[in-house]
């Protein structure tokens, strides 16, 4: 929560979205081209029904990544306390709430497809059973544990909680995945490859060139006169090892003791485990934020994007909030959906697609004063047929879809046609001067 206090009252300005006579239809109320890039104001769970009739979405999304409500009981509130969005589901309800969901979202998924679900310590095991029902077992791939805020003054008798967790499963065992890495720093390369070869000037460590297990094949046998260690077998066949020794990349100790060279320059980084310390949440004054309550790390969820879809692929997140998801995705060149059944988390959206984030200290004006989100739901953003907005500095996104069910005229949602672009960023001068 913004705050970091949990609500249980609203202030009475929190809006959904809203259906006439129980049509659940959707409609584009404003339109960019034929974008593959879309953003639903309605329940998730009847844009997914809709969804399971496009032949072009159904069975052909890569990535599902979520951040649905963890039963906190509570009302989340945006840092200007506008109510965000509720989480008031408990127990079997929830439960129900989340299963409905993730089997629609199991049929929208491609064959090649992984899913993400973001929780607390309160529900993730409750929802881990679930999903081995509805994507098997044998689908189950990573529960990883985020830390997602600094340490802290811990006031229960307990240990300081400061991690969520992510499930992430597979539709099957053949699945987009691409190999993650962390960099390694200055510390850790010379802790790991504490050696330096003279001729080269190559970095390297030494390690051993056997791994355990007995063999009856050729890693079994004698090499340069020697077996393997007593229930170990060669990492590579006698041949192969000859062929390192005579490439230089055997280190035979003053005891005669064989080991490998493994080169820092050949490797592509540390392999990323699934305990991430790197991707906390706003937690200071200089983070760029859009305000709206619980937004997840960008580069988080680009680290999840990148390891399980490539270039031009469909992701969605139907629990959008403040749109992190659809801005990595975007940024990474993937195509993507987005939904959201508050007003607030699509005026959220909107306002960053146009004007990005801004630092918490901007968000309680104490640095400059700020553009306000506009009112989506406000005809005063219309005088004419004139979009009322201060001069806009760049676009993050403008190349997308709104759909909405329910009585909207298109008005609510309108965007800016002329506004300052930033290219290979410079400010657009030319559009900057334009009817905006």
């Amino acid at each position: 929560m913004a705050t970091g206090v949990s609500k249980t009252k609203m202030n009475g300005n929190l809006q959904v979205s809203t259906s006439d006579n129980g049509n659940l239809s959707y409609h584009p109320i404003w339109q960019n081209g034929n974008s593959a890039n879309r953003l639903y104001f309605g329940d998730n769970l009847a844009v997914m029904q809709d969804m399971l009739k496009d032949e072009t979405i159904k069975g052909q999304i890569r990535l599902i990544y979520i951040d649905p409500p963890y039963a906190t009981n509570s009302v989340f509130q945006t840092r200007k306390q506008q109510d965000a969005y509720t989480d008031l589901l408990t127990g079997n309800d929830y439960v129900d709430f989340i299963r409905e969901r993730l089997s629609l979202m199991k049929e929208l998924l491609a064959d090649n497809g992984s899913i993400y679900v973001h929780l607390d310590n309160k529900m993730v095991f409750h929802i881990k059973v679930l999903m081995d029902e509805i994507f098997g077992t044998g689908n189950f791939r990573s529960m990883i544990t985020r830390k997602k805020c600094k340490s802290k003054n811990f006031t229960k008798n307990s240990f300081g909680n400061i991690s969520d967790y992510i499930l992430f499963y597979t539709k099957s065992n053949n699945y987009v995945w691409n190999k993650q890495y962390d960099q390694w720093t200055d510390d850790k390369i010379l802790k790991e490859y504490p050696f330096i070869e003279e001729d080269t000037g190559r970095r390297y460590k030494r390690v051993p060139i056997h791994a355990p297990g007995t063999r009856n094949g050729e890693t079994g046998k004698t090499w340069r006169g020697m077996m393997p260690p007593e229930g170990k077998h060669w990492q590579f066949t006698p041949n192969k090892l000859e062929e390192l020794d005579r490439n230089g990349e055997i280190y035979w100790s003053s005891t005669g003791n064989p080991r490998r060279k493994v080169y820092l320059d050949e490797s592509n980084g540390i392999a990323l485990q699934d305990i991430w310390l790197d991707y906390l949440d706003v937690n200071n004054q200089n983070t760029q934020t859009t305000g709206y309550p619980t937004e997840k790390n960008i580069d988080m969820l680009k680290r999840i994007i990148l390891a399980s879809s490539n270039m031009g692929d469909l992701v969605m997140d139907c629990f959008a909030g403040s749109g992190t998801m659809l801005v990595a995705a975007d940024e990474l060149k993937r195509n993507w959906i987005g939904v959201d059944v508050g007003n607030e988390a699509i005026k959220v959206i909107l306002n960053r697609f146009k004007n990005g984030t801004q630092t918490l200290d901007e968000h309680i004006g104490n640095k400059k004063e700020i553009q306000k989100t506009p009112d989506l739901f406000s005809s005063s953003l219309i005088e004419g047929n004139t979009f009322v907005a201060n001069k806009i500095a760049h676009h993050l996104i403008n190349n997308y879809t709104i759909f909405a069910n329910g009585k909207y005229s298109g008005a609510e949602f309108q965007i800016p046609e002329n506004t300052a672009t930033i290219k290979n960023g410079i400010l657009d001068r030319a559009s900057e001067e334009g009817n905006i």
